[in-house]
This record gives C-alpha cells, structure tokens and sequence, in this order.
C-alpha cells in the first residue's frame, strides 16, 4: 500500500482494527488523531507490532469544527499522500437524558453528523487535489430506520449516511473513494453493558468487513451482509410495531 492510513478518531476500536489490518496488507505509515493522545499509547504499540515503521499520534477535536481545516491539511502535509483516511470518532449518547436536556441532544448530533460533514468534506477536498485516495465512514444500521428507542442517535446516522452516500457518488471520477460501512450492534467498549442484538458484531469483524470491501473497489459494505435484506422488510413494518422495537 502506497500512502499513509490516517485514523481521525484515533482511539476507536474499530478505527485501530482497520488500520491494523491496513498496515497487515502493506500500509507502514498510521497516523493517530484523537482528543486523548495520550492514551494511545496501547494502540500504537500494536499498530508496530503489525508492521507499521511509523505510527504519530495528533491532537484532534471532532467537535472543533474550526480546526479542522488546519489539522488534516497539516496531516496530508506532513504525512502524504493519504491511501486511507478512517472516519472513526462518535459518541452513542444517552437517549433517555436526550430527551429531557436539549444540549445533551444537540452534542450526539453535533458530534455523530455535523462533526463528520465537516471532516468528510475537509478531506474530500484534499484527497481531489491529491487525486487518489480511499474515505471510510462508519455509518449504522440504526439510520436506516431510526427508532423510537434511540432516535437521537439514530437521526444523526441517518443524516451521516445520505451525506456520506451523496458524497461517495459526488467523488466517482475523481480517483477517490469513499466506503460507507453499515454496522448493526456492535459488542465494544462503546455498548459495554448493553444486552447484544441479534446478528450483532466485534471490531474486528467490522474492520475485516471494511477490509474486503476496500479491496473490492466497493462504496457500502453492510456488517454483517445478513443486515442488508433484514432491514428491506424491516422497512416495510407498520409504524405502531416499529416503535416498539427495542434499541
């Protein structure tokens, strides 16, 4: 793999799967941007004990929307050209205090959509001048029909995933390519004591997921593929049983 693999959401799970298993299949330079550099020491040490020869670790706020700009221009600066850029930041938030506390609402969606427009179109911009160039954005099956029991969640990743798939046909010609995966539960730190869904997931299997699909040139890839046909009928339940359906 010719280029770095940047991670912008550095300690994510999934985020370092993937790149773990970039720098497996030849990628030897990783970029690790999160709010906490500090903690992520472990995953650079693995990210090494992989192969990778360069592993630098950057401070970088998803909700700073005014940083953006000069963090990831300073990124494919300092680290180009990019092979993959990993969208990997969000937060799960917490429905029942979203209800009741406006800004606790406000900061899933600021964070899960708002946050990952202006990153997704930053790098669209620098990856088009680049002229090559993968994206990975982490969508879920929980914006496909969002539901009663985590609108608020849902709502952003359902706006994630029409900008994100607009996006994707907005790049085709430009040598760039952007993935948008569709998770269903995910078993992670992020719903540690959450009862798993059905069909439910581990980071690796995302990442092996995303994996496949990058090198099968596609732009979506569901996790698991069983999601994608479930969720055809599951659109077509009467809203008085949809709402019913549990997380």
């Amino acid at each position: 793999m010719n280029g770095s693999v940047v991670v912008l959401g550095g300690g994510s799970e999934i985020g370092s799967a993937l790149a773990r298993r970039l720098v497996v299949g030849g990628a030897r330079e990783v970029v690790l941007a999160a709010r906490d550099t500090g903690a992520l020491a472990e995953r650079e040490r693995e990210l090494r004990a992989a192969g990778a020869t360069r592993v630098t670790c950057v401070d970088f706020d998803a909700d700073d929307l005014a940083a953006h700009p000069s963090v990831l221009s300073r990124i494919v600066a300092e680290h180009g050209p990019v092979a993959t850029a990993v969208v990997a930041f969000g937060v799960l938030g917490d429905q029942s205090r979203a209800e009741r506390d406006v800004d606790h609402a406000l900061a899933v969606v600021h964070t899960d959509y708002v946050a990952q427009v202006s990153v997704l179109s930053h790098l669209a911009n620098l990856l088009r001048a680049q002229g090559s160039g993968d994206v990975v954005a982490f969508s879920s099956v929980a914006g496909v029909r969002v539901r009663r029991a985590n609108y608020v969640y849902g709502s952003a990743k359902a706006g994630l995933d029409g900008f994100a798939s607009g996006l994707s046909d907005a790049l085709v010609g430009s040598g760039v390519r952007l993935l948008v995966v569709r998770p269903g539960f995910v078993v992670g730190r992020m719903t540690e004591g959450m009862a798993p869904a059905p069909l439910s997931s581990t980071p690796e299997q995302v990442a092996r997921a995303a994996v496949r699909a990058l090198a099968a040139g596609k732009r979506d890839v569901w996790v698991p593929g069983a999601l994608r046909p479930l969720f055809f009928g599951l659109r077509l339940l009467p809203r008085w049983l949809w709402r019913r359906m549990p997380r």
